[in-house]
C-alpha cells in the first residue's frame, strides 16, 4: 500500500507562537504509556478548525493545537520526528470526505509509521462516530497512542478504549446540540417572519423592513408580465417562448461576487421561470423550511444531491400576508 500524495506542514516554532507548559500529568503518564516501539515511529499533530472564519478568528485555539508538538517533544519524540498535519484547516469534521489530512493519517497508521497521534480533543479529529471508531480501531491495531491535553490513551487497553469511545460520543453529541440550538434560533426568527435569505426576483431586502418590492419599476413590471403571460399562454413552454420572442429579460440581483446587489438582466430559462411561478412570496406568503434532505437520494461525494422541495403546506413556516405581492 502506498501513502497518498501529501505535503506535510512545515515545522512551526510553537514555543514562540504559543508558549506552552506541558501538563505534569502527561509527563507522569510517560513511563506507563510511552514505549520504545512508540518512540521508534513518528508523532503526528493534527490541526483543524471547522471553517475559514474560525481559522481567521480563533488564532489562539490554532496556536494551542500547534503547541502539541512541544508536548510530543517533552514526551520523548525528537523534534524532527514530529509531523504537523494541518491540510484540513477550514474543513468540517462531520465527515472525512475532502479531508486530505485525515485520510493521510489513516494511511500512515496502516503503514505502521505512527507512534502517537495528537489532537486538541476528539472533535478536532472526528465529529461523527462512524469516523471516530475506525480511527481508534486503527490505532489499536497498529499500536499507536492517541493524545490530547487531557491524557494519553492506548486503545489496546480496555479502560482507555472505553474512555475514547465516550469522548467520541460526547464529540458527536456536542455537534448535535450546537446544530439544535442554531436550528431553534433560526426557526424562532422565521416564525416571526423575520428570517430572510436570498430575495426572489422582484424583491430586495431592506434593513428594518424586511422584504420589499424591487425599487426598480422595470423589474416590477417584468414580474407582472411573467404572471400575466403565463395566464394567457397556459403553459411554461408558451411563456418561455413569448419572453424569448419579445426579448424580455428577467431582473436578477446577484447574491455574491463583485456585482452583488446590482441589477442585471438575464435571459429567461425554464428552471428560473418554474421557481418564480411556484414561489408563494408572489401571493404575499412568507415561507421557510421548504427545502428538505432525503438521505435515500444522496450520492456520496456530491454534496448537493438528495435535496427536495416541500409543498407550501409542508413548510415549517408559512405566513399569509407577510410579504408585499
Amino acid at each position: 500500500m502506498s501513502t497518498p500524495e501529501f505535503t506535510p506542514a512545515p515545522p512551526m516554532p510553537t514555543s514562540a507562537a504559543c508558549p506552552v507548559i506541558v501538563p505534569t500529568h502527561l509527563l507522569a503518564l510517560r513511563p506507563a504509556k510511552v514505549r520504545d516501539h512508540h518512540l521508534d515511529r513518528k508523532a503526528i499533530v493534527y490541526v483543524r478548525q471547522s471553517s475559514p472564519q474560525q481559522v481567521a478568528e480563533h488564532k489562539e485555539s490554532t496556536a494551542r493545537q500547534y503547541a502539541l508538538a512541544d508536548v510530543a517533544v517533552a514526551l520523548g519524540w525528537p523534534r524532527d520526528r514530529v509531523e504537523l498535519v494541518d491540510a484540513d484547516q477550514g474543513r468540517t469534521g462531520q465527515t472525512v470526505e475532502g479531508r486530505r489530512g485525515f485520510q493521510y493519517i489513516l494511511a500512515e497508521l496502516s503503514l505502521d509509521h505512527v507512534g502517537i497521534l495528537f489532537g486538541q480533543d476528539a472533535s478536532r479529529l472526528a465529529r461523527s462516530d462512524p469516523d471516530w471508531v475506525p480511527l481508534v480501531r486503527s490505532c489499536g491495531l497498529f499500536r499507536a497512542l492517541l493524545g490530547d491535553y487531557d491524557g494519553l490513551y492506548d486503545s489496546t487497553d480496555f479502560n482507555d478504549r472505553l474512555l475514547l469511545g465516550l469522548k467520541g460520543i460526547m464529540s458527536e453529541a456536542e455537534l448535535h446540540f450546537l446544530r439544535l440550538r442554531m436550528h431553534e434560533g433560526r426557526l424562532n426568527k422565521a416564525r416571526r417572519g423575520e428570517l430572510f435569505n436570498h430575495p426572489s426576483i422582484g424583491y430586495v431586502r431592506e434593513p428594518g423592513r424586511g422584504l420589499v418590492l424591487d425599487p426598480d419599476e422595470q423589474a416590477q413590471e417584468v414580474v407582472r408580465i411573467v404572471f400575466d403571460q403565463f395566464d394567457r399562454q397556459g403553459s411554461l413552454h408558451g411563456l418561455l417562448r413569448h419572453l424569448v420572442h419579445h426579448r424580455i429579460r428577467l431582473p436578477v440581483r446577484p447574491h455574491s461576487g463583485p456585482n452583488r446587489g446590482k441589477l442585471e438582466w438575464h435571459r429567461p430559462n425554464r428552471e428560473t421561470l418554474q421557481n418564480l411561478l411556484h414561489h408563494p412570496v408572489y401571493a404575499g406568503y412568507y415561507r421557510h423550511g421548504h427545502r428538505a434532505l432525503d438521505p435515500r437520494r444522496k450520492v456520496p461525494g456530491r454534496p448537493g444531491t438528495g435535496r427536495t422541495i416541500n409543498q407550501p403546506a409542508d413548510c415549517l413556516v408559512l405566513l399569509e400576508g407577510r410579504c408585499p405581492a
